[in-house]
């Protein structure tokens, strides 16, 4: 069975456990180097991905409802988000930005069949942009500086998103594995050693706390990139 294969029949497995769920099935993929590194610096765009392991993650783009990205990744590498290494659907592009940062020049703000979601910390619901939609999360007399996660993933299954992908930036990365709202990981390991910005930051806190485990863990070679997948536990369950 090929490696596409594998990792289609997994998720959509992983997907349909989950529809009854009041948030949507979340799936964290991104690419990193074998020490762990995302970037040289933050805020500085490195692509790490070879064709294979690229078809992969549009393929995986394809496979869900949503795709998120944080407001860092929206700066720094102005992503666009389609599907165009794989034959398929486009995931509706969401992208959290608490202060209300996205510039109506950026190309999710001109995607060729969806309009853009921006979900911010307050205000009304208003159209940025012909293709942009920004959306209030939260309670606008609170004092928070990031946007809910759970109230978020709330409002995106209440639109109809049932499945999730979420591909950074490395804060975002960090704030759903802290919220414990990852269910399944697909990471891309590429042949390099870069000494750069990690994506995951501290999870466990001085409390310490139990280790979030990967399993069962699956594995595969795309070109020369190793492909790693399997589904988060949380205190020895799953998510």
């Amino acid at each position: 069975m090929s490696l596409n294969r594998q990792i289609e029949d997994w998720l959509r497995a992983r997907i349909e456990s989950f529809r009854f769920a009041d948030r949507p099935f979340i799936t964290l993929t991104y690419a990193q180097s074998w020490d762990g590194s995302i970037t040289t610096r933050c805020g500085e765009p490195l692509n790490f991905s070879g064709l294979e392991s690229t078809r992969i993650t549009h393929q995986l783009r394809s496979m869900h409802d949503g795709i998120l990205v944080g407001i860092g990744t929206i700066l720094s590498d102005d992503p666009q988000l389609t599907v165009r290494e794989w034959e398929g659907p486009n995931p509706q592009p969401v992208v959290l930005d608490s202060q209300l940062r996205t510039p109506p020049t950026a190309r999710i703000c001109h995607h060729p069949d969806k309009t853009c979601w921006i979900l911010t910390l307050s205000g009304e619901s208003a159209v940025l942009s012909e293709h942009t939609l920004v959306i209030p999360v939260g309670d606008s007399e609170s004092e928070l500086q990031e946007v809910p996660l759970a109230a978020a993933m709330k409002l995106l299954k209440d639109r109809g998103i049932n499945s999730l992908m979420v591909e950074g930036g490395a804060t975002v990365i960090t704030a759903f594995l802290k919220a414990r709202l990852v269910d399944g990981l697909v990471l891309t390991v590429a042949p390099r050693l870069v000494g750069g910005y990690k994506a995951i930051g501290e999870l466990l806190g001085s409390d310490g706390g139990e280790p979030l485990l990967i399993n069962p863990i699956h594995s595969g070679q795309a070109g020369s990139d190793l492909v790693v997948w399997g589904d988060l536990q949380y205190g020895g369950c799953a998510a």
